[in-house]
């Protein structure tokens, strides 16, 4: 409804001017001036409250609104709507049959691109998510924010940005030196092969066993640091297990990524950006920014800011996450100049970022003022937190195979495999589904329970839902080929005129979702949108309607829908399937 909102804004505005009669509060009048949408059709299509203005005016607002209506009519005569008040609102009904029309055929006419804009054109945005550690497989935490990285940047593109998806796999550290030191200790030259075990499962095996190990051992945590401190060092011997071990852990990573639908555009390793860090903290000090206490150890003081002290470098010189996130992000705006720097990472990091942010800022990087941590809530089971170090996450790979076992056995059991063909593929497809919508349904800041049996429901407000809705529509049109254009008709149903009104505002929902970095938003319209046409689909014939224009308009309504619903999908990282 954007392009209505923008041809009756400034005719209220005027009319707001004309009963105020002083134009020096023209600023003033359009800075309050509030476009909302009623809450139901019955009650208009666009509504204009009157209440910033009874301060201005002096008046009763219902009285403004009165005043504004009247002077309204002659605009809404010439387009065919009709201006009304209730209470303190100016409510416009539009002409239906125009607004039908105009909405169908710019979906039809614009096709993939519908829904796309140029809020962001010019902008270029670089979005870091995932950042696997090279210790462990993905597991739920991981999957919530990988869906979330990769839907927000296909709906930045869509907003009109230039995106650029990267990566940063934790390849050193101390909790790499736990793999390793189990492994070494352990492991006895084994390899995944050998095992039969998927090559990332098998070194996350040695984490958890280093774990266990540390409870026995008191020296483990000694022996721990003396590793990281020999691969820090160039010891020959630890860099090759070093080398061996983060292999195994990337390609299994990579095959993770490569079945849930998740790419990137370059892929950062920490362990080659880690000395930059350390060099930047080191003329920092060399400046007078951060200061080394008695020990050797450098640290900045934050305190000014309502925040803390904060360690930069060890005594021994080895580095902590923040040395290397400072030296990962200079390297980032070297090969990359951005406008955006996009962390998604979960929330209980965000005091990790205020301190990254202002201590690049300290360092004199101007383009530290452009970074943002989209924080997200952590992802439970229903019985309770995950922990890797005592193996109780929800592997990645064993959900995505248990949810598409669950899919398959659905469809064989619903007699649909002749009609579907490969039921293992289309399987995989809704698992996909019902895992990405279940995670990016919820706002990104709330914390959430994954339930996989309800995540697979094909009923209700889920992933499968929205496809098997999908599909009802494209079985319809392998039947009755829809118009590429349709003419002005006023809508037979209300469900015909909701669905315009979601498909009108669908652009500003993916604008809305792009500058607020959340996906929950297009996964809210196009679950209004795949319920209201269920409902269409259901209590009003469509390709035997009676009349022939009606059953026109309604074809051209059904392929603007299923164009709508493959697009917003997509966004979702959600595969589009046409039998189901």
């Amino acid at each position: 409804m954007k392009q209505y909102r923008t041809q009756w804004r400034p005719r209220v505005a005027d009319a707001l001017m004309q009963i105020v009669n002083d134009p020096n509060l023209r600023d003033q009048i359009d800075q309050a001036l509030i476009v909302e949408t009623p809450p139901s059709t019955d009650k208009g299509d666009i509504a204009f409250p009157m209440f910033p203005f009874a301060r201005i005016m002096r008046q009763n607002p219902a009285a403004i609104a009165e005043s504004v209506a009247e002077r309204l009519r002659q605009h809404g005569e010439s387009d065919g709507a009709e201006v009304r008040t209730e209470g303190p609102y100016v409510n416009i009904f539009l002409d239906r049959a125009t607004v039908f029309a105009d909405v169908v055929n710019d979906v039809l006419d614009r096709g993939a691109d519908y829904g796309a804009g140029t809020d962001l054109a010019g902008t270029r945005v670089m979005i870091e998510f995932s950042c696997p550690n090279t210790n462990k497989p993905l597991h739920l935490g991981h999957l919530r924010n990988d869906a979330l990285g990769e839907s927000t940047a296909r709906i930045l593109a869509a907003a009109g940005a230039d995106v650029r998806k990267v990566n940063l796999i934790n390849d050193r550290g101390i909790h790499i030196c736990k793999s390793m030191l189990a492994y070494q200790t352990f492991g006895n030259g084994s390899t995944p092969e050998q095992e039969g075990r998927k090559s990332d499962h098998f070194v996350g095996d040695y984490y958890v066993r280093y774990a266990q190990w540390e409870k026995e051992d008191p020296e483990a945590e000694a022996q721990a640091h003396a590793l990281l401190k020999q691969w820090e060092d160039g010891d020959q011997e630890t860099h090759d297990l070093w080398l061996l071990m983060n292999r195994w852990a990337i390609e299994g990573i990579e095959e993770t990524y490569r079945r849930t639908g998740i790419s990137f555009d370059d892929t950062y390793f920490e362990s080659q950006t880690y000395t930059l860090g350390r060099d930047e903290i080191n003329r920092g000090r060399e400046a007078g920014v951060f200061y080394q206490d008695e020990k050797g150890t450098t640290w900045v003081d934050l305190t000014d800011i309502n925040l803390d002290k904060k360690v930069l470098l060890r005594a021994d010189g080895t580095s902590l996450y923040l040395t290397q996130d400072i030296g990962t992000a200079i390297r980032r705006q070297e090969d990359w100049p951005f406008n955006r720097l996009i962390y998604v990472v979960a929330s209980e990091q965000r005091y990790h970022f205020q301190v990254l942010f202002e201590v690049l800022k300290r360092l004199g990087w101007k383009w530290a003022e452009n970074l943002f941590h989209l924080a997200y809530g952590m992802v439970n089971l229903p019985d309770g937190k995950m922990k890797s170090r005592e193996g109780t996450v929800v592997d990645a790979d064993v959900l995505l195979d248990e949810l598409a076992g669950m899919a398959a056995g659905e469809i064989r059991e619903k007699g649909r495999a002749d009609e579907i063909g490969d039921v293992d593929a289309t399987a995989e497809k809704i698992a996909r589904a019902a895992l990405h919508y279940y995670l990016l349904q919820t706002s990104p800041v709330k914390d959430m329970i994954f339930d996989p049996a309800e995540s697979l429901s094909f009923t209700g407000n889920t992933g499968p839902y929205l496809q098997y809705v999908g599909a009802r529509v494209s079985s319809m049109l392998r039947k009755e080929s829809a118009p590429d254009r349709v003419e002005p008709l006023r809508p037979q149903s209300e469900e015909e005129w909701q669905l315009v009104h979601a498909l009108a505002s669908y652009p500003q929902v993916v604008s809305d979702a792009a500058n607020g970095y959340n996906p929950s938003l297009v996964a809210g319209a196009l679950y209004e949108i795949a319920k209201t046409f269920s409902r269409f689909y259901h209590d009003h014939p469509i390709a035997v309607a009676d009349d022939a224009a009606v059953r026109d308009t309604r074809l051209g309504l059904s392929a603007a829908v299923r164009n709508v619903m493959q697009h917003g999908l997509n966004l979702l990282n959600i595969p589009f399937v046409d039998r189901m």
